[in-house]
């Protein structure tokens, strides 16, 4: 994840200690305890525990510091820039900020039931003021994806607390709504722990409502796995197209496209020349 922290550190899950040492700002609502701890020029985001969210380089506020916040842009390799972008979990605000400042076609709405974790976005995580590009609605992203138009080119749902995923935003209705929710091409983009027992449950679900047009994409070290579902088919790519793509989009964006590419490899059904989906 970081590579200047420890295992432990990079795989997300810091001691009390180290919280308590490190520890910036607090604040505790209903919805649970928010914590930001610093260390080592890294800014980091937990909810109710030690666990890390997000994680922002003071020094470079706007680029991606997590594996698989960088892998959830692998949308890309498949569609072309989107005009409409919601997500459903803010966190830190990192892949927020990234597609405002690197995207700048796009119109974001993010919904995060949390208002403390907005407040700790905005004061703490150089969150991007509102305006006609971006805006943050404090809502129940269930009810928000139901009650949606089918407008979304994406839809990325990041949704989890301390310990696991939020239930609602993993139930069969939620994906079926996640797909009405999307425009004809437009594609979800979900993260899931790879290390969850009922990852595989996940997985079925996400590909009954995307009629089994599903990729699958691990995140290096991490144990996230991003999910992939496509409304419509983008067809079998051949690897030699992805692989030219990748190399453009490394380019504009300067995120890891090529490995991305090959992680699709692992996870997938694929032939010689050709990833099939």
């Amino acid at each position: 994840m970081i590579q200047t922290v420890s295992k432990e550190e990079r795989d997300g899950h810091f001691s009390m200690g180290f919280l308590s040492r490190w520890r910036t700002h607090k604040a505790v609502s209903e919805q649970g305890t928010v914590d930001v701890s610093e260390r080592d020029g890294v800014r980091y985001l937990h909810l109710g525990g030690v666990t890390v969210q997000s994680a922002m380089r003071v020094n470079a506020p706007y680029e991606l510091e997590l594996a698989y916040t960088r892998s959830m842009m692998g949308f890309l390799l498949f569609r072309e820039v989107p005009g409409n972008i919601l997500m459903v979990g803010l966190g830190g605000g990192s892949v927020a900020k990234f597609v405002y400042h690197k995207l700048p076609s796009a119109r974001t709405q993010v919904v995060e039931i949390n208002p403390q974790v907005l407040a700790a976005a905005r004061s703490h995580f150089f969150l991007p003021e509102e305006g006609p590009r971006f805006r943050v609605e404090i809502a129940d992203g269930v009810d928000s994806v139901r009650a949606r138009a089918a407008d979304c080119d994406v839809l990325m749902v990041d949704g989890y607390d301390d310990r696991s995923l939020v239930e609602g935003l993993a139930s069969q209705r939620f994906y079926d709504d996640c797909a009405g929710a999307l425009t004809d091409e437009g594609v979800l983009v979900v993260n899931l722990w790879g290390s969850d027992k009922l990852f595989d449950v996940y997985l079925k679900r996400i590909e009954a409502s995307f009629n089994g047009h599903v990729l699958s994409m691990p995140t290096g070290k991490m144990s996230n796995i991003i999910v992939f579902g496509f409304k419509r088919s983008p067809g079998n790519p051949r690897w030699r197209d992805l692989k030219e793509r990748a190399k453009q989009l490394e380019a504009e964006y300067g995120l890891e496209f090529s490995d991305f590419v090959d992680a699709l490899r692992s996870l997938n059904a694929h032939s010689e020349k050709r990833l099939l989906v």
